[in-house]
């Protein structure tokens, strides 16, 4: 009895250390993958992650890169929907997902944009690129380029497909396609592309139905692109929005589709519960001029730089307090986007995100000829 007396007590004494352990701890999502990443596609701020910098072969989730690009040709004018692409032999060769092209077979930038983003189909994103850069290889380094730009640190392209039967060079991480993802989602054109179920070319004879389940069936989904090979597993990167917050969940290295499907999900449903997204609205008045030392001007109204969205734990943003840093005066000239000061937004002691305060314009230095001005504007003034 008192040895059956002491495990009851020792599990009492255990099981409340457990509960509380697991609710003050580490957040646990269930994402049976090797790498995941929840990221806020407004503010870029990571949620969650689970190995976000582990190099991993990213399958046709690759083509969120090639997405990029040719939102950003049509946006530069570079290309347009109706222009016709002609495929090369090189992009009716590629096999895995694709739309059966044959070579000199002639489709619209519309149509081969609805078989890359629907279907996920090989040929079809190859002969766009090849549309743009002139060949495949041209192509790819413009996704490497444009991957640098990013910041995209540990990610290289060896096409443009994800196919990677006959490479051991063509990774990325977690971490990296969320990266991607929130800069092509940025792009509000894509979503006429990723958020459709089904359609169909050549007159109705070819079928395109997306190869993310979530556009059928989690609510809010925006997109965004699967992708599945042996080296891979399967990966996918899926975005939504709710109630303003727009989410990116990605996840790499599943064993099978289920997983990666509600991998995603419990993702996206821990973040629509726990987290929201605002623009804070600073008062202007909350902060004075500031005087210019010896400039043609006598002070100058600082204005705020780069106010964006901010992401906050659900319930918390009736604790923010605006702090305000700002010069009393700065000498002249002054160049236009200086800084002056600075706006924090903080929580307690935590500052959740700051602002510069900069500028509107130059002022020059006081000449002699300005203070000759002055003179007689003065002596003009007391006759």
């Amino acid at each position: 009895m008192k040895k059956l007396f002491l495990m009851l007590l020792c599990l009492i004494l255990i099981l409340p250390f457990s509960i509380i352990s697991q609710a003050e701890g580490e957040t646990v999502i269930d994402v049976k993958a090797k790498s995941a990443v929840l990221m806020d596609a407004s503010t870029g701020e990571v949620l969650y992650s689970l190995n976000e910098n582990e190099k991993l072969y990213p399958a046709s989730v690759t083509k969120i890169m090639p997405l990029l690009l040719f939102m950003e040709a049509l946006d530069s004018g570079k290309m347009s929907l109706t222009d016709t692409v002609t495929a090369s032999n090189v992009a009716a060769g590629k096999g895995g997902s694709q739309i059966w092209l044959k070579e000199g077979e002639t489709m619209t930038v519309d149509e081969l944009l609805r078989a890359t983003a629907i279907a996920s189909a090989n040929d079809a994103c190859t002969a766009l690129g090849e549309h743009i850069a002139g060949s495949e290889e041209a192509f790819v380094k413009m996704m490497n380029d444009r991957a640098a730009e990013l910041g995209m640190t540990n990610t290289h392209f060896v096409n443009c497909s994800g196919l990677d039967d006959d490479t051991t060079e063509h990774l990325t991480t977690a971490m990296d396609i969320a990266i991607m993802s929130k800069e092509l989602l940025s792009h509000e054109r894509i979503k006429t592309y990723t958020t459709v179920w089904m359609d169909s070319l050549r007159g109705g004879e070819t079928q395109l139905v997306n190869t993310n389940k979530l556009v059928r069936f989690y609510s809010g989904t925006t997109g965004l692109k699967t992708g599945t090979t042996s080296k891979a597993g399967h990966c996918l990167s899926a975005s939504a929005e709710r109630d303003g917050l727009h989410l990116i969940a990605v996840v790499m290295g599943a064993q099978n589709s289920t997983d990666r499907f509600e991998g995603a999900k419990a993702m996206l449903n821990w973040g629509f519960a726990n987290f929201e997204t605002f623009t804070p609205q600073i008062d202007s008045s909350l902060f004075g001029e500031v005087k210019v030392l010896r400039g043609v001007e006598d002070s100058i109204k600082p204005m705020i730089q780069g106010l964006g969205s901010v992401t906050l734990p659900s319930g918390q943003k009736s604790k923010i307090e605006t702090v305000i840093t700002l010069s009393e005066d700065v000498e002249a000239p002054v160049e236009k986007n200086q800084i002056l000061g600075r706006v924090q937004l903080k929580i307690g002691e935590e500052v959740i995100s700051e602002y510069n305060l900069i500028s509107q314009n130059n002022v020059e230095k006081t000449k002699i000829t300005h203070i000759m001005v002055r003179f007689l504007r003065s002596l003009a003034k007391s006759a």
